[in-house]
């Protein structure tokens, strides 16, 4: 097949060729390092140009002595003839020194849609953005290849990033193409060990004091605790307070034991009555069949306790609704 009508001829084969791999330092082009594009020689292009590929220019490295296989972009064609110059850390994935040889053959690749990412450290992680950084980094970047270890500079400081996961393929190209990241965890990462509680003896204070905790305090029932009204609507002249039931009840109690015993019977009865209980009709140990009353200096007089001298009863006046 013959090519602008000069009449040179070049088969429609894939472009392949040897070179010498030497790391971008030596041209003293350090942009090369952040991102996976190679510098060829000037007669790469003229044969590139002559043949039917495919652009973006990918080219496939392969490393035959140590059975290393990486995909790439090219940056410029401004090399020495027979020579090649990339990224140190790409000859370090590919186990190459310098001067030794690569194959390089072009390529196709297809658009990636999924990649799965693993940082060596966790200090990637550490970054404010890693996801932002790792877009910016991989605009300099034309392909990934799974198995790669690709090198993220930021802050002064380099990370490294192992490609674990690609699709649709093991190699993708990743130029105007919208591909979903996934990261997964670092190489130093290590799981949290569990912290078990430990269980010691449980003093006889400290139950004490739980069950009191657990147990609720039980509100007091204060019954009738509303206020009075007139059905007239008029107000009250007078308001009584209300009390508490359980204070009524032990005042009394109270008043109940301060009373003396009421003793009953006749004057000459030899037996002794029961205190606090009245009996009617004539005792056994009477002699004249009569019995005598009580004198008056025995009779007792029960004082009405404090709290009952306060509530009085019915102590209102009486109205009539027709007023």
């Amino acid at each position: 097949m013959f090519y602008g009508g000069f009449g040179a001829g070049y088969p429609s084969a894939p472009f392949e060729q040897n070179y010498r791999c030497y790391p971008a330092s030596f041209i003293d082009k350090a942009q090369l390092e952040n991102g996976d594009k190679v510098i060829m020689p000037p007669s790469a292009l003229d044969r590139l140009a002559s043949l039917q590929i495919d652009y973006p220019m990918l080219f496939e490295l392969h490393n035959l002595a140590a059975n290393r296989t990486s995909h790439c972009g090219v940056l410029e064609f401004v090399a020495e003839e027979g020579m090649i110059y990339m990224p140190y850390w790409m000859m370090q994935n590919m186990l190459l020194q310098e001067g030794d040889i690569v194959r390089v053959k072009s390529a196709t690749l297809p658009k990636g849609t999924y990649v799965k990412l693993q940082p060596h450290t966790k200090d990637f992680l550490d970054i404010s953005n890693p996801k932002a950084v790792l877009e910016t980094t991989l605009r300099n970047f034309s392909c990934l290849t799974v198995g790669d270890n690709i090198m993220v500079a930021y802050n002064n400081k380099r990370y490294y990033i192992d490609i674990i996961e690609a699709k649709p393929a093991a190699a993708i190209s990743i130029i105007e193409t919208d591909c979903g990241v996934d990261f997964a965890p670092p190489l130093d990462y290590k799981e949290p060990e569990p912290v078990f509680p430990v269980a010691g003896p449980i003093s006889k204070s400290s139950s004490a004091v739980s069950q009191e905790v657990q147990e609720p305090t039980q509100p007091k029932l204060a019954s009738f605790t509303g206020v009075g009204r007139r059905l007239d609507g008029k107000p009250l002249k007078y308001s009584v307070a209300p009390e508490n039931t359980s204070t009524t009840l032990a005042s009394a109690s109270r008043a109940v034991d301060k009373m003396p015993a009421v003793s009953s019977g006749t004057s000459g009865s030899g037996s002794n009555r029961l205190t606090g209980k009245l009996v009617f009709g004539v005792g056994s140990g009477s002699t004249n069949g009569s019995v005598k009353p009580t004198a008056k200096k025995d009779e007792v007089k029960v004082e009405p306790d404090e709290c009952q001298s306060k509530f009085q009863a019915f102590t209102g006046k009486k109205y009539s609704l027709r007023d």
